[in-house]
């Protein structure tokens, strides 16, 4: 008599992890965040030793607390959030134009004060300034040098003309009248009498002397020739002439 022994299998079954309990503590929304957890990169690795993996029976594994793990899961999720854009967006950048202006330049006048510049002992500047600027106003512009030639000529078309003590045109002469009436026709102002005349321009040695320079010695004045010559109102009964120097030591004073 034979027997007959039928084999039994085993009902197939999941295998149970700590992951798997804890998806079935969880809903279904915390089972989806639990994968999108594993899907952005937390992986959670559970050993288990050789003899568990090779035998036929199940064995339960240790549990493991994934709870900190889970909530810095889902805290990078909610913080750091990710942006998609569709592939048809276009972008555009405006290009700005920039424009070069020329600085502003702003001149500051700084004046000091008056009294600071007293106890210096200096005048304020912008006080200096002002009178240098009225001063330039004020003054005449200088009158075109005369040439020698033209003193010359215009002195000489008097010759003739009776001295008078006093006086100052082609009517009567004296010295120093006879000298500032000439320089005045060209323009230059002299002083009115011969003392003051000696002193009106720069005086040059003989050598140096040219037609047109003022000749002087104490007590009278003339308008020198050139060649030791000048011409003059010399003294009362004398008309005017043009003649040799009769000083020994005659001064010579240039004008202008």
């Amino acid at each position: 008599m034979s027997t007959s022994t039928t084999a039994r299998h085993r009902r197939a079954c999941r295998p149970s992890t700590p992951l798997t309990e804890l998806g079935q503590r969880m809903g279904p929304g915390a089972r989806r965040g639990l994968a999108t957890v594993a899907s952005s990169g937390l992986v959670l690795t559970i050993a288990a030793s050789s003899a568990t993996a090779a035998g036929s029976e199940s064995t339960a594994l240790p549990r493991v607390d994934i709870s900190a793990a889970a909530a810095e899961a889902v805290t990078a999720m909610i913080t750091t959030p990710s942006v998609v854009a569709p592939a048809d967006v276009t972008w555009s950048v405006e290009t700005l134009e920039a424009v070069a202006k020329a600085p502003r330049v702003v001149t500051v006048a700084v004046e000091r004060p008056a009294a600071a510049a007293s106890r210096s002992g200096e005048r304020p500047a912008l006080a200096e300034a002002t009178e240098t600027a009225a001063a330039t106003e004020a003054a005449p512009a200088p009158a075109p040098a005369a040439s020698a030639s033209a003193i010359v000529n215009y002195a000489r078309q008097f010759v003739g003309t009776p001295y008078v003590y006093g006086g100052v045109t082609p009517a009567g002469f004296d010295c120093s009248g006879f000298t500032q009436y000439v320089f005045a026709n060209v323009g230059i102002s002299l002083p009115r009498s011969s003392s003051a005349q000696a002193n009106a321009g720069t005086r040059v040695s003989a050598a140096e002397a040219q037609a047109g320079d003022l000749v002087w010695w104490p007590g009278h004045v003339g308008i020198y020739t050139g060649n030791g010559n000048h011409i003059a109102a010399r003294q009362p009964g004398t008309a005017l002439y043009e003649g040799a120097i009769p000083h020994s030591s005659p001064v010579f004073i240039r004008i202008g």
